[in-house]
């Protein structure tokens, strides 16, 4: 059960760092994201690059997620990954994370910021579970 974990968290580590950045940057160079990928600044309290915090929670949301999904077969595996990563992450990223660092809830309901979090969020679902599936098989 430890190493399940320990591999759902680099699993959502990694995923954030390939899957989701790469679909931010490619939303970022058609100019559907104002910010772009991979950031560095430094990010309180402890000044480290703001990717690799974003990366330290995907590890975190693939410890919640991976549990959730890990015994469905076949697409529905797949689909679940996707929609659980658009789904919950996003959600708590609009009213918990947002109102906690001053910004607007629900990306300030702009239709074309909305759908952010979603997209990026949905590829890292994908990603962290194919990266669990590579490290432990069906």
């Amino acid at each position: 059960m430890i190493k399940r974990g320990v591999i759902a968290f680099v699993a959502g580590f990694v995923a954030t760092l390939v899957f989701h950045q790469c679909i931010l940057a490619l939303l970022h160079t058609f100019g559907f994201a104002p910010r772009a990928a991979w950031p560095m600044q430094p990010v309180p309290p402890f000044g480290i690059p703001a990717v690799i915090s974003l990366a330290f929670w995907g590890g975190v949301w693939g410890v919640i997620m991976m549990p959730m999904i890990e015994r469905r077969r076949g697409a529905s595996f797949w689909v679940a990954a996707i929609v659980i990563g658009a789904i919950l992450p996003t959600l708590v990223a609009w009213f918990i994370v947002a109102p906690i660092k001053h910004q607007p809830i629900g990306a300030g309901w702009k239709p074309r910021a909305m759908m952010i979090g979603p997209i990026v969020n949905a590829a890292w679902g994908f990603g962290t579970a194919l990266i669990y599936r590579v490290f432990i098989p069906r």
